[in-house]
Parts: C-alpha cells; sequence; structure tokens
C-alpha cells in the first residue's frame, strides 16, 4: 500500500508539474480575412488566445449564418477523415450553442445577415494506451480531478471571424489549448477524444469574444436552431465517462457530419 501511494504522489507531482505549462502560441494559418489588430491575452493559463473585437460593427450585427467548421490540409495530416469530421461536428455543435444565445441564428444567406467562419488549424491526437493507462490510475484519486500519463494528451487550435454583412471583419479569435496532465480532460481511447471534448473550450471562447460588452447571453430560442446538430446535452456520454473514466466522442457529441474536403493549406 505504501508502495502504491509513493507511486501515486510521484505521478501526481509530474502531472501537476507538466501542467504548470501554458498551451503555446499558434502560428497564423492565413485562414481569417485579416490578422490585423488581434491582442494576445496574458491572463489565460491552459489556452493560447488572441483576439479583436470592433465593439461598434459587433454591435450592430445581431442575424448571423455559422458556416459549416472547415479544417486546415495541415490539421488533416495525421488523421482519418471520419477521425477529423467528428470533430469538426463537434465544433459546429459547440459554436452554434453559444452564438444562439447572444445572436439570432438563421440558416439562409440574407441580407443584413453577418458570417460566422470556423476552421480546425490543428488536431493533435490522443494517445489511447496513455489514457487507459489512465483512466486506471484516477480509480485510486478521489473527486472530479484526474491525472493523466504526460506525453499522451492531444489538443485542438482553431480560428474563427465574425464578418458584417459588407464583408468587415467584426471579431476574430485564433485559439490552442492542450488537454492538460491535471484537471478534469477525461483519458479517451479516441485519437480526437481530447479535441472532441476541448471544442466545448472553444465554442465558449468564440460566444464571448464575438459578442458585444452590453450583449448578455439569452434563452436558448424556441425551436431551437442549433436542433440539427443533436441534442444539446447527452446524458449518455456521462454515464460512460462515470463508469468507465473514459471519454468517448460518439456518446457525447452531436450527430456526425459527412466530412468536408480539407482547406488549402496556407503559404
Amino acid at each position: 500500500m505504501a508502495a502504491k501511494s509513493i507511486s501515486l504522489l510521484s505521478i501526481l507531482a509530474l502531472s501537476a508539474a507538466a501542467a504548470a505549462c501554458a498551451t503555446a502560441p499558434e502560428p497564423h494559418s492565413g485562414y481569417l480575412s485579416t490578422y490585423d489588430g488581434l491582442q494576445t491575452r496574458s491572463d489565460t493559463v491552459r489556452a493560447s488566445i488572441s483576439e479583436r473585437r470592433d465593439e461598434s460593427l459587433a454591435q450592430s450585427i445581431e442575424r448571423i449564418r455559422i458556416e459549416r467548421a472547415e479544417l486546415t490540409a495541415a490539421a488533416a495530416d495525421a488523421l482519418t477523415p471520419e477521425e477529423w469530421a467528428l470533430v469538426l461536428s463537434e465544433v459546429d455543435r459547440q459554436v452554434c450553442y453559444e452564438l444562439s444565445e447572444r445572436f439570432t441564428v438563421v440558416e439562409t444567406d440574407e441580407d443584413g445577415v453577418g458570417r460566422v467562419r470556423v476552421a480546425a488549424t490543428r488536431i493533435s491526437p490522443t494517445n489511447p494506451a496513455g489514457s487507459a493507462a489512465s483512466a486506471a490510475a484516477n480509480w485510486f484519486i478521489p473527486g472530479p480531478i484526474g491525472v493523466r500519463a504526460p506525453g499522451s494528451t492531444g489538443g485542438l487550435a482553431a480560428e474563427a471571424e465574425l464578418l458584417a454583412p459588407d464583408g468587415r471583419q467584426a471579431a476574430a479569435l485564433v485559439w490552442a489549448r492542450n488537454a492538460t496532465v491535471v484537471g478534469t480532460d477525461s483519458p479517451s481511447l479516441s485519437k480526437v477524444g481530447d479535441a472532441h471534448q476541448l471544442a466545448e473550450a472553444f465554442g465558449d471562447m468564440v460566444g464571448d469574444a464575438f459578442a458585444p460588452t452590453d450583449r448578455k447571453p439569452r434563452a436558448i430560442p424556441d425551436p431551437d436552431p442549433c436542433a440539427r446538430y443533436g441534442p444539446r446535452n447527452r446524458p449518455e456520454g456521462f454515464v460512460t465517462r462515470a463508469v468507465t473514466g473514459l471519454y468517448q466522442p460518439e456518446l457525447s457529441g452531436g450527430r456526425k457530419q459527412e466530412a468536408p474536403s480539407p482547406a488549402p493549406r496556407s503559404n
């Protein structure tokens, strides 16, 4: 028992040291219409965030059309089309959920409607073997905080912009985050387990970055403009995670979308 305790303490100490490292800033992919005016935030620990918002221009936009999330060619290199389509589907879902609480989401291109463009620029694979070991170790750790094997975690990087009806950029976001080895990021046997669950954090940030300061979250519209992505809550995913300690994307996200072609690699 003492040996097990010492071993567990060693894992926690190593994990805590690794968790102290912030996600490195992402290079610009070239996807956004402009990167002018982006400001890098210094008040974040786990995520790298650069953003800008033209407050008056964003304030003038009430209705938006959210274009389907894209994938840069560089982000597609290490994954199958099925794997990155799973991540893009969850990015679509989370971005729609957050923006629908701040803007009126429409599905057609109408006069006076703003556009939201989103792309995943990096999907770092999760290591399934390391995740299995982490899930087993977490049975001995009480509470919601778990540990992950160093070197086994994945990540997600993405860019998004809000364009006014006349094409001007009203807001932009360059975001990246890696799963931490100590925290609430659950291990997964899927190579895109971490990227999939980090899509929620990215969606939250898109909502905060695009909405004008005085536009507070509103009630979910009825009918729900995001219903095409599936239910907002998936209890089966929570149950699976509670029983096995593992995150399963297929039980935690919305409806899987058909895989689009990756966007051309920028020069």
